[in-house]
């Protein structure tokens, strides 16, 4: 059973409910743990985050009580071996648009002998060294880490069933990109989204497959009907911009009553 399978287990009710740490920044990693969320996703593909900060992120993420998933830019060998080494609860492949994508992922993130992901005894991920058995704490992390790719295309949409049918590896749904790839850039709750992205869901569920998103509030509940196990529905930078901006607007209100009392009193 994977670690995002137990917590789904212990929860009783999906979705669990995760935010993005898309620069390094442990404070706010800590204050969604403070504030009840369950799951922190790193940002590797589109931000700057190196490795060495994604393990840091890793460890202040799961000492807080988060599951964590590490998004790699891609399903090359380095980046999966140094993603897995890092010790994350999940990883997720974005532009998965086909079943060699994710045979890709599966062979550099497991060990043998389902995949080949390359033997070191000392990494985070095997508790440096530090266990009874360093084989059976790699076949122990074959068990546990949870593997995902992202369908966020129209090409992956085509190949929805291939994709899900491949054993061991559950399914991220990114309504962003899939959005822009079906002709309709920013309409995330169009029409044509949401039946790509239902059949989406409904495929992977018939294979038995947890299914994850990052979505914006306005399509919560969609997703929350559809039946996704982990809703991404915010992110540092989303909440910086929002908390400036709904605290500048305040201040902003202050100086205008304050303006039109002095004129009203002249």
């Amino acid at each position: 059973m994977t670690r995002l399978q137990r917590l789904l287990q212990e929860q009783g009710a999906p979705p669990l409910l995760g935010a993005a740490a898309y620069f390094y920044d442990p404070v706010f990693i800590e204050i969604c743990a403070y504030l009840g969320f369950k799951v922190m996703w790193i940002e590797m593909e589109h931000s700057h985050i190196t490795f060495s900060e994604a393990a840091d992120l890793c460890r202040i993420s799961q000492g807080a009580g988060l599951l964590t998933m590490i998004r790699v830019p891609n399903s090359s060998r380095e980046n999966m071996l140094k993603a897995a080494e890092c010790g994350p609860d999940i990883i997720d492949l974005p532009m998965a648009n086909s079943e060699e994508n994710l045979h890709e992922m599966v062979k550099y993130a497991r060990f043998a002998p389902e995949g080949e992901r390359g033997f070191f005894s000392v990494s985070r991920s095997v508790r440096y060294g530090l266990v009874p058995s360093v084989p059976d704490e790699q076949q122990k992390l074959n068990d546990e880490i949870s593997l995902m790719a992202q369908i966020e295309t129209a090409h992956a949409i085509d190949n929805v069933e291939e994709i899900c049918a491949v054993p061991g590896v559950d399914i991220f749904i990114g309504p962003a990109d899939l959005a822009a790839s079906l002709g309709v850039p920013g309409q995330t709750g169009h029409a044509k989204v949401k039946e790509a992205a239902a059949l989406a869901v409904r495929t992977a569920k018939a294979h038995e497959k947890l299914v994850a998103v990052g979505a914006a509030p306005a399509d919560f509940q969609f997703w929350v009907d559809v039946g996704v196990d982990v809703l991404f529905c915010t992110n540092d930078t989303a909440c910086l911009k929002l908390g400036a901006q709904t605290i500048l607007q305040s201040a902003r209100d202050a100086v205008a009553r304050a303006a039109e009392k002095s004129s009203m009193a002249k």
